[in-house]
């Protein structure tokens, strides 16, 4: 994706998530000097596998298992900055040498641990299928002008009186929602000391790194969390994460204009997923549910939690596409379909009757369309040893051929499996 004309290019996700991205940025990562998170916070988990050693990434950008690569958290993000520094701890004591190599925008909002409890009390009432690790009350906050910033943490002074009001807050919304949880204030008093001390030499303007970083021409990659169908205003809403996980969104979240940005690349994988509650058109049934996702080990990097498998949806990804601009995809996990006979493909929905080629923004009429399925042979053999296009046998390539075709985008990387030398340069 990086040459002469894609200096700056952003890695989303195109379905509802855990699409593979963490993979995909690790691979770019390789030609990148900045690597930026951009959204979302510690409910995101980017697997990566280097060796035989695996990486599971919540909060640092998946660029910093490369020793050369800068890597940011930008103002768009919600640190959990305990997590965070349990991350940090957790990679060096895998060799992973961090230092002068990570910056923390200090425009970027906290999540602390009374928006937690206000995260777990509002998902006993609405159902969402959160992760229940604050990020939905911390944005809320932010958008209400009562946050708490990474610069107030750095402060070092006036903390008690700087809480005080907000953790009364949150315990009065509490009680509200009949919830027996407290925040306490001398705790996040103790918190805010602590952390603080931690993030200063961490803390910067983020956004000028990075348009200096453009400026003398080095190669940034952007990387996003979730999916474009959790996007708080493109995705099945309300069924959606708390932030704008979409292309657009990298600009707002990087700190930098979009005319910046000169490339977006599209994560899908061969077939779809999803977590928590919410429609997902394409759920496959019994069986054959349970047959992908213990072919695709589908069991969230986070939470551990089972995800909803069903086949690809052309659809989904259509959208996606002219939601996010995007000028390229890449298809993971394509081995998981190896010992299909025949793999269907939904090419579009139908809708009492009527054929539908777009995704409905009513939740309600989402969980009523049919799939309009075309259905493909399989290829039965394994491809995991496949490290050129030409490698795969033919069914296969027509497979990859014909989610292109639907989805309008150009494919440029395959993966057929979990490591760096499985993924295929199209």
């Amino acid at each position: 994706m990086f040459d002469r004309k894609h200096n700056c290019v952003v890695v989303v996700g195109a379905q509802w998530g855990d699409e593979g991205k963490g993979k995909l940025v690790d691979v770019l990562a390789e030609q990148a000097d900045v690597v930026v998170r951009y959204q979302g916070g510690a409910n995101a988990g980017h697997t990566v596998v280097v060796g035989e050693r695996q990486f599971v990434l919540h909060q640092i950008p998946s660029g910093i298992l490369h020793r050369r690569t800068r890597c940011v958290v930008g103002n768009g993000v919600v640190l959990d900055p305990e997590t965070f520094f349990g991350e940090l701890e957790q990679l060096a004591a895998q060799g992973i040498e961090i230092a002068g190599r990570l910056f923390v925008s200090d425009r970027a909002h906290v999540v602390l641990p009374y928006h937690q409890l206000l995260d777990q009390a509002s998902e006993k009432q609405q159902q969402i299928g959160t992760t229940g690790r604050g990020i939905g009350p911390a944005y809320e906050d932010k958008i209400g002008r009562r946050g708490v910033r990474v610069t107030d943490l750095c402060r070092g002074t006036g903390a008690r009186e700087f809480l005080e009001p907000r953790v009364e807050r949150a315990n009065a919304l509490l009680r509200l929602m009949g919830s027996a949880a407290t925040a306490n204030l001398d705790e996040h008093v103790e918190l805010f000391g602590r952390l603080g001390a931690r993030l200063r030499p961490l803390a910067t303007d983020t956004g000028l790194l990075v348009h200096r970083a453009l400026r003398s021409s080095q190669r940034v990659l952007l990387e996003g969390a979730q999916g474009a169908l959790l996007d708080v205003d493109h995705g099945t809403y309300p069924f959606v994460t708390s932030s704008n996980t979409t292309a657009g969104g990298a600009a707002v979240g990087a700190g930098i204009g979009p005319t910046e940005i000169d490339g977006v690349l599209g994560v899908v994988k061969a077939y779809t997923t999803r977590v928590g509650n919410g429609p997902l058109p394409t759920e496959a049934p019994g069986e054959l549910q349970t047959r992908l996702r213990d072919l695709g080990s589908e069991f969230g990097a986070t939470t551990g939690r089972p995800r909803r498998c069903g086949w690809f949806d052309a659809t989904v990804v259509r959208y996606s596409a002219r939601v996010n601009g995007l000028t390229g995809l890449a298809v993971t996990k394509l081995d998981v379909l190896d010992t299909f006979a025949e793999i269907p493909v939904c090419v579009s929905y139908r809708l009492d009757g009527v054929e539908c080629g777009e995704v409905p923004s009513d939740v309600e009429v989402l969980e009523r369309v049919e799939p309009v399925y075309e259905v493909l042979p399989g290829w039965q053999r394994a491809i995991s040893g496949a490290r050129r296009l030409a490698d795969l046998p033919p069914p296969a390539r027509a497979y990859l051929d014909r989610l292109e075709d639907l989805a309008g985008q150009p494919i440029r990387y395959v993966s057929v499996g979990t490591r760096r030398d499985q993924i295929i340069e199209v």
